[in-house]
C-alpha cells in the first residue's frame, strides 16, 4: 500500500506561481512512477505530469513549458512547480503513484491523494 497526502494548493492571480507537494510512505519511493492529474467541474480528470523513477519528466501540451516536475527520493516526496497559471488550470489536483517505471494513463496508476484544490483568478 501507498499512502500519499499532498500539499501546496491555494488561490493565486492569473500569471503566478504555485508549488504543489505529495508525501509518500508505504513503498520504496524511488520505485514508484509518480504523477499529477486534475479535475475541474464537470470535466473528466486528466493528466497533467509525470516522473520516471530516472527523473525523467513527461507533460501534457496544455502545462508544457510552464510547469516542472520533480522528485526528492530521500523526502519521499514529487513536487509540482506551476508558474505562468491560467484560470484554467483551476481544479482540484491529484497525486498518484504506479509501480511502473514511467505512466503517463490514469488507469496505471493504483495510489492517489485526497487531492488538492488550486484556483486561478483572473
Amino acid at each position: 500500500q501507498v499512502q500519499l497526502v499532498e500539499a501546496g494548493g491555494g488561490l493565486v492571480q492569473a500569471g503566478g506561481s504555485l508549488r504543489l507537494s505529495c508525501a509518500a510512505s508505504g513503498r520504496t519511493f524511488s520505485r514508484l512512477a509518480m504523477g499529477w492529474f486534475r479535475q475541474a467541474p464537470g470535466k473528466e480528470r486528466e493528466f497533467v505530469s509525470a516522473i520516471s523513477w530516472s527523473s525523467n519528466g513527461y507533460y501534457a501540451e496544455s502545462v508544457k513549458g510552464r510547469f516542472t516536475i520533480s522528485r526528492d527520493n530521500a523526502k519521499n516526496t514529487v513536487y509540482l512547480q506551476m508558474n505562468s497559471l491560467k484560470p484554467e488550470d483551476t481544479a482540484v489536483y491529484y497525486c498518484a503513484a504506479a509501480t511502473d517505471p514511467i505512466a503517463t494513463t490514469a488507469w496505471r496508476y493504483g495510489y492517489w491523494g485526497q487531492g488538492t484544490q488550486v484556483t486561478v483568478s483572473s
